[in-house]
Order: C-alpha cells, then structure tokens, then sequence
C-alpha cells in the first residue's frame, strides 16, 4: 500500500480523465471511421486505453502495479493496405487522435517526475511507452493510406 502525496492525487486524476477521453474518443471513434481495418485499428486501442485506465484506477486506490504480471504491451507491426485513401473524414479522426495521443504521452512526463515511488513511475512509463506506440500505429496508417504529409 502506498500513501500519494496530494500533488501525486490530483496528477494521476488528470491521467485518470485523459484515459477516459481516450477510451470515449477511441469507442465513438471506431463506430465513424468508414474502413474496416480503421475501425479494428481503433478498437484494439480502446481496448489499451482501458488497461492503462486499470493501472491508473489501482495506484489511486493505494496499490503499486506489478509490471511482472502486466499484460504487457504486444509490438506488432501492423500492416495496412492501404485502400482508404484520400478518406477526410477517416483522416481527420485519425489527425485528432495523434494530436491526442501526443498530449496525453506530454502530460505522463510531468506525472512521472512527481512520483516518487520507483514501482509507480515503472508504471507509468510503461504506460506512456504505450501510448507513444499507439501514436505510431496511427501514424503508420496515416501513412500508408496516403493522410499524413
């Protein structure tokens, strides 16, 4: 069990909200996006999102994370075909959630350096290494569909 300072509390709420948008932004999301492999894409992140919620939730509740027993983040390379191009509105979302994406990973940074537990700053790296990785993913779709310049 860990005792947060009050500034440790009120960073890792902001966390807790910005995983939330995510998971609200990724759900909706994958329902607008007019390509299949978009729609999957954005799905499996969602599902992410909701993990780093889980871990997040945990340590507010006093309990550092065992990153031995995380589910760990899979890099895979995905492939896209690249069949969605010059899609606006698939690249808009997509255009939102990097922006997205590029945010929340900032705003770990500051959460990481508050902590002073050594298990809950682990955490929290893991976390933003994921969330650096879910910017990828999207930049890689972006990219192979012709969206990013």
């Amino acid at each position: 069990m860990v005792n947060l300072s009050q500034k440790e509390q009120t960073l890792l709420k902001d966390q807790k909200s910005h995983e939330e948008m995510c998971i609200k932004k990724y759900t909706k999301y994958s329902k607008e996006a007019e390509d299949p492999e978009l729609k999957q894409l954005f799905n499996q992140l969602a599902s992410e999102e909701q993990e780093h919620l889980n871990t997040v939730n945990q340590i507010l509740a006093g309990q550092v994370p065992s990153m031995n027993s995380a589910g760990g983040s899979q890099k895979q390379n995905m492939q896209f075909s690249g069949n969605n191009m010059n899609n606006q509105h698939d690249a808009d979302l997509c255009q939102d959630l990097l922006a997205t994406e590029k945010y929340i990973s900032s705003t770990y940074d500051t959460t990481i350096f508050e902590c002073k537990d050594a298990n809950i700053r682990e955490a929290l790296n893991h976390i933003q290494k994921e969330e650096q990785e879910h910017g990828e993913k999207i930049y890689n779709y972006m990219n192979a569909n012709g969206m990013y310049n």
